[in-house]
């Protein structure tokens, strides 16, 4: 993992699936919440990512939904059909998707080689004609369409499903 410049792979795996993507740069921002003035002028779907685990810590779930949404975990726990789900670890975090809290991404899947972390996406977000993500450091944002991001999430070879969250 290039952890001093974590864009990178993540622009190297984008052109080698020939996705293109625009690229904003913007002041850090830890939460969506915290995020609206910066992505104001960028015309894209902003979304969340909520890392989570179940209970036992044998399974870890990279949830996906419009920045402006809540997520009931309890909803989407059964919905996955596993338990109690919480926020996973600032260290397993970095151990399954390479990114530090903050910069949550699923472009950190690219760290994932043993295809651990279970994708889920909003529903909502099937009619997204462009999305937008950190790529893995929270001063950027990059902006790919809808139908190149799942080539992306079908090229990372993780299990992607749909929730309502």
């Amino acid at each position: 993992m290039e952890l001093l410049n974590p864009e990178r792979p993540v622009a190297v795996r984008l052109h080698e699936l020939g996705i293109p993507f625009e690229r904003y740069e913007h002041p850090p921002i830890a939460t969506a919440d915290s995020a609206g003035a910066h992505w104001a002028a960028i015309d894209a779907v902003h979304c969340k990512n909520l890392f989570l685990r179940n209970q036992k810590g044998s399974r870890h779930y990279l949830v996906i939904l419009e920045h402006t949404q809540r997520a009931d975990l309890r909803a989407v726990a059964a919905q996955i059909g596993d338990g109690k789900l919480s926020f996973a670890s600032p260290d397993r975090l970095m151990t399954y998707l390479g990114v530090t809290p903050g910069s949550v991404s699923p472009f950190g899947l690219i760290h994932d080689s043993a295809r651990h972390v279970r994708v889920f996406l909003d529903r909502g977000l099937r009619s997204a004609a462009r999305i937008s993500f950190h790529p893995n450091i929270n001063t950027l944002t990059y902006v790919v369409s809808g139908a190149d991001f799942r080539v992306f999430l079908a090229a990372s070879g993780n299990a992607v499903g749909e929730v309502m969250a």
